[in-house]
């Protein structure tokens, strides 16, 4: 650690990117009133907090992010639904079983947490103190797009310096109807009608891909939503704990309950024959 901290702290060299790579070299850290996230009060922040967490880059990185968890939304004709799971881990440890990975930005509003939960704490509540100011500036409510970009732009601002996001922004307006957009950790912003993010996506996207429809009702579209996470939460050894299910509307949204994983999959097991590799024989 004393090694990077030193190799670091040289304003000549950032000793993690390549001579022609084009880095932004920031030469203050000290906080200011804007809210600003904290920077390590070194001459190269980002190399340093790349050489510190980015495992893919740099394989010997003293801090490895291990993190896994299933969070998902879809958009249909009533609305859009929102659905998570509960665990949280550190490597191997589950740390938690219980906690609420859907942050209500407002009334009317839903984040999602995947990958770092302190990342997606701060950030997403960040993000609804500018959506409230917004409201206050110009006296209406700001819209889900607007929302999405602000939370776009603020990450990309600390791209590269260690961040772990994968979050969905979700709402109803009457100029936007059911309005639904992915952001991650490098300001990636994508609009669309269905996402699931995290270490357990590709279980939750094997029941979505199958019985996603935009015209289901509205019964149909939570029972989905809770079949989808409840199959992630089966497979993948970093999704567990409860399913959290929203579901949200112009007015506003609805939570659903916060249902442990155990009963749902027992009752879904006997009276629908699924989960086959588990036998009931005991």
């Amino acid at each position: 650690m004393d090694d990077i901290l030193t190799k670091y702290t040289s304003p000549q060299d950032d000793g993690f990117y390549g001579e022609d790579e084009d880095v932004p070299k920031l030469t203050t850290t000290k906080p200011s009133l804007k809210h600003n996230f904290s920077l390590p009060p070194i001459a190269q922040p980002t190399g340093f907090l790349r050489a510190l967490t980015d495992d893919y880059s740099n394989p010997d990185c003293p801090i490895k992010l291990a993190h896994g968890t299933t969070t998902l939304a879809f958009r249909f004709q009533g609305g859009i639904i929102v659905a998570t799971d509960s665990r949280a881990t550190q490597g191997s440890w589950i740390s938690s079983q219980t906690v609420r990975k859907v942050i209500e930005i407002n009334d009317k509003m839903l984040g999602t947490m995947a990958g770092g939960a302190a990342d997606c704490q701060y950030w997403l509540g960040y993000l609804g103190v500018e959506c409230r100011l917004h409201e206050l500036r110009h006296k209406r409510r700001i819209s889900v797009a607007a929302a999405s970009k602000i939370l776009s732009n603020l990450v990309y601002t600390y791209k590269g310096m260690g961040l772990s996001m994968g979050t969905m922004i979700a709402g109803v307006t009457a100029l936007e109807g059911p309005a639904l957009y992915y952001i991650d950790s490098d300001g990636t912003r994508l609009a669309g009608n269905l996402f699931c993010v995290g270490s357990g996506q590709t279980f939750a996207y094997g029941v979505l891909d199958r019985e996603y429809d935009y015209n289901l009702s509205a019964e149909e579209a939570l029972a989905l939503g809770s079949r989808s996470i409840l199959a992630a939460t089966h497979r993948d050894a970093y999704s567990g704990g409860s399913i959290n299910l929203y579901h949200v509307k112009e007015e506003g949204w609805t939570r659903h309950g916060f249902t442990d994983t155990n009963p749902v999959f027992w009752k879904t097991k006997l009276e629908k024959g699924e989960f086959s590799n588990v036998s009931t024989d005991f």
